[in-house]
């Protein structure tokens, strides 16, 4: 480490030895006003006199009580003892004397620096002189032979030693450690006020000892007595002292225990440099960041200060992992003691943990704002999405009085789904994350730009002056979109249609939304940029909105049913599970599942919706259980569930509460995923099928990113779209894809289920090609859960749990798994 020195060091020493030499005038000229006053009063007393004082000095001068203020240690002696005793046997000049050759040689023997050595003599010879001329102003006069015991001139010598010591020492120190003199005088105040009162009782005693005796030779009692009281007393100081430190250091780490970063630094070197009497504290942390500070804050900058250096280690809980380095700079060369280490170890692991305390909040406060962040924003576009929008539209119109003209943009980039089946998901992502900029940066300050979902958007415009001003705006936003787009090297032209509506009187958020949706509709179907919703093409796609209001209420209300279509072995006939579709009983039919979970998506009601339908389809398949047919279900789950971190939590607990292990339930995923989703959809994923929840990847092969999803997504079974069944026994282009498919299933150990299976053909074309499994019209269409149960206790041919003759002999070929009335997988065909 290189130590360096700076300007304003160098000036406060010449001050400091200008101070001193002040000090050292003082007490020259003092000491020689003395001799010069009292020279001619008393002769010289008896050298063995003179030498016991010495020594007496010698001993009270190197009985200290070392107190650590800034970098250095002053110490607290007992030489008022041996002055005062003096003052009563030998004329002032002597004691001065022996006062200035027992303060050297004591400094002398302890080695200490030449300035404070020259000090010290300089303060205690100024003390004995003042002491001396108050002795002599109240008439004491020293004999040998008789010595005069004067407790009031004792007590006032005594308090102008005192006073003088005072006067002198803490400025001096003060400047000298850049210490408060203030601070300095109050810090163990108490403790100084009795030691002293112990001294100057030590001094009546030794005084009236020596004139009750008329024994001069009592004076070499002074050194024993003044030790052993000295070491009692010292013990009370030290005993005071660790009791203090305690205390403080209790106060630091309580400082210690706060939430912020900032604020435990900022605590820690301030405390820990009132705690070590520290010039200056450093902090460096493992990052790289380090903060410095001393009693007064925390500092910025300046040159690193001459002195001692002593580290701590900062480490985590075991020790294993450094955090950093708790560094203190002392001026001057000081070692700390055992106790002093102990309480710098105790401060280093209290400011250890707060760090990392800090550290850890303000993760978890990362956390959460990121939590937020994502529970309002599309993950792919970083755009607001559906709930935020949602909630920002209800903001707007409940307080929309004289905030201007509310109106809602809905846009549809047109032909999109050409551009994910010829170029892939990958690059319709990046033409929708560009699509994302540039509504965003044509939208206005006070415009809420939002993904909806797939390629659709909304803008939220407001503070409209008129409703003109409504297709004003959004011809601006979908004029951003019409610039050429690149993506790695090819150009894309976007086309878009919007819908614009403005706030209605009546039915909040989502009739502001149905709206829209009928404008758009409206836009695209007239093959203009914009459309402006007027009640006149409410009716325009009649069926479509009338389903969609048939499903909030049937939701809203648990108005719906839902059916089961048995999954058959292929060979044997036999029901190996049961697939759950939703049927709406005022429509007599059944509806198109995609369709139907697109709708309640829209809605905003597909919790409350995927909650009923997983109710019901979990009481069928108990129901089926307790009957002696193990049947698992199936049931198609939407995208937008899967992005719900709790969804697999809610699944595992309503198979809890029915009864049934993970493994009844089989959940069917459709290739609508979109790339940007995956991360967290496979997440979601693998929590299911870790709890032993069976994974479907349903109608493979309609889209290209088959393969995408099959590399990524951890299903158990891939069902084949009905599309290629229909003509799979008279197509052969078709019956190649089925058997690559089966090829690739069995690879990845796979089960396949087609899907549409109508006829005889076709199953037994579909067994030629390795298909394990399948359903449809051949077999038996949806039916509810009592009615499924009956056919499965009627069966066919005899045989319960079948619906259809099985195609060969028992003996003809190797047979497959029986059906799900048992526990285990879905049949695999032999390899």
């Amino acid at each position: 480490m290189t130590v360096t020195r700076s300007s304003n060091d160098d000036a406060t020493d010449r001050r400091l030895r200008l101070l001193i030499g002040l000090v050292v005038v003082s007490a020259g000229g003092a000491a020689a006003v003395l001799t010069a006053v009292t020279s001619d009063l008393w002769p010289m007393p008896e050298l063995f006199i003179l030498l016991a004082l010495a020594l007496a000095m010698v001993v009270t001068n190197r009985v200290r009580v070392d107190v650590r203020i800034g970098g250095n240690k002053h110490g607290m002696s007992w030489s008022e003892v041996p002055v005062l005793v003096g003052l009563v046997l030998v004329p002032p000049p002597w004691v001065v004397l022996c006062v200035v050759a027992g303060v050297s040689i004591g400094f002398a023997t302890a080695r200490t620096t030449a300035h404070k050595a020259v000090f010290g003599v300089a303060k205690d010879s100024l003390a004995a002189t003042t002491a001396g001329a108050v002795v002599l102003a109240l008439g004491l006069r020293p004999d040998l032979n008789a010595p005069a015991f004067d407790l009031v001139t004792l007590a006032a010598a005594f308090l102008a030693m005192s006073i003088v010591d005072d006067l002198v020492f803490f400025p001096v120190v003060g400047f000298a450690s850049r210490t408060s003199v203030r601070a300095m005088f109050l810090h163990n105040l108490g403790l100084r006020m009795l030691g002293r009162a112990i001294r100057l009782a030590v001094v009546l005693a030794i005084v009236w000892a020596i004139a009750l005796g008329r024994n001069p030779s009592i004076l070499l009692l002074v050194p024993p007595v003044v030790f052993c009281v000295h070491l009692w007393h010292t013990h009370r100081i030290r005993t005071q002292q660790e009791r203090d430190a305690w205390r403080e250091l209790a106060q630091a780490t309580d400082e210690l225990n706060v939430v912020d970063l900032e604020a435990v630094l900022a605590s820690a070197v301030t405390r820990a440099a009132r705690l070590f009497s520290a010039d200056e504290t450093e902090i460096e942390l493992a990052t790289g960041r380090v903060v410095r500070g001393s009693a007064d804050g925390v500092t910025t900058g300046g040159a690193v200060r001459d002195g001692t250096t002593v580290d701590a280690d900062l480490k985590d809980h075991d020790g294993s992992h450094r955090i950093g380095t708790l560094r203190l700079r002392i001026r001057g060369s000081v070692a700390l003691t055992e106790f002093e280490q102990y309480k710098l170890q105790t401060f280093a692991s209290a400011l250890s943990t707060a760090i990392r305390n800090a550290t850890a909040y303000a993760r978890l406060e990362q956390i959460a704002e990121e939590n937020a962040h994502a529970a309002t924003h599309d993950p792919l576009t970083g755009l607001a999405n559906r709930r935020a929008l949602l909630d920002r539209v209800e903001q707007v119109l409940a307080a929309r009085a004289g905030e201007g003209i509310t109106a809602l943009l809905l846009i549809d980039l047109n032909h999109f789904k050409e551009v994910n089946d010829t170029l892939g998901h990958a690059t319709g992502d990046t033409v929708l994350r560009h699509v994302a900029r540039r509504l965003a940066g044509a939208a206005r300050e006070h415009e809420m730009v939002a993904r909806l979902g797939g390629d659709e958007f909304a803008v939220l415009l407001t503070r409209l002056s008129a409703p003109a001003m409504a297709s004003h705006r959004a011809d601006a936003l979908l004029a951003a979109l019409d610039p050429i787009i690149e993506v790695d090297g090819m150009r894309l032209t976007v086309e878009a249609s919007g819908g614009i509506a403005l706030a209605p009187g009546t039915g909040g958020q989502d009739e502001l939304l149905r709206r829209a949706d009928i404008a758009m509709y409206q836009a695209k179907r007239t093959g203009v940029r914009t459309s402006v919703y007027v009640h006149a093409h409410d009716t325009a796609d009649l069926g479509r909105l009338v389903f969609g209001g048939e499903v909030s209420r049937a939701v809203a209300d648990s108005d719906f049913a839902v059916d089961f279509q048995p999954i058959v072995d292929l060979n044997t006939g036999e029901a190996v599970a049961a697939e759950a579709v939703t049927r709406w009983p005022d429509a007599g039919e059944l509806v198109d599942q995609r369709r139907l979970l697109r709708t309640i998506e829209r809605s905003g009601q597909l919790p409350a919706f995927a909650a009923a339908v997983l109710e019901q389809s979990l009481a069928a398949a108990r129901a089926w259980g307790d009957a002696g047919f193990d049947l698992p279900v199936a049931l198609n789950v939407a995208p937008r569930s899967l992005l719900d971190p709790d969804y697999p939590a809610v699944v595992l607990d309503r198979l809890a509460a029915h009864g049934l292990p993970p493994d009844r339930l089989t959940l069917e995923l459709t290739e609508t995923l979109a790339i940007s989703q995956l991360d967290t959809v496979g997440r979601v994923l693998r929590e299911l099928r870790e709890a032993g929840v069976r994974l479907v990847l349903d109608d493979f092969g309609t889209g290209p990113g088959s393969l995408t999803l099959l590399s990524r997504l951890p299903v158990h079974e891939l069902k084949v779209d009905p599309e290629f069944v229909r003509t799979v026994d008279s197509a052969a282009e078709v019956t190649a894809v089925v058997r690559s498919t089966v090829d690739l299933a069995r690879s990845l150990h796979l089960t396949v289920v087609a899907e549409g299976v109508e006829s005889e053909p076709q199953r037994q074309a579909l067994w030629e090609l390795g298909c394990a499994a399948g359903q449809g019209r051949l077999f038996a269409r949806p039916m509810p859960g009592g009615k499924l149960l009956a056919a499965l206790r009627r069966g066919h041919d005899g045989r319960p749990g079948a619906f259809a003759p099985t195609l060969h002999d028992a003996g003809a070929v190797i047979r497959l798994p029986q059906g799900r009335r048992r526990r285990g997988p879905l049949p695999h065909l032999p390899a």
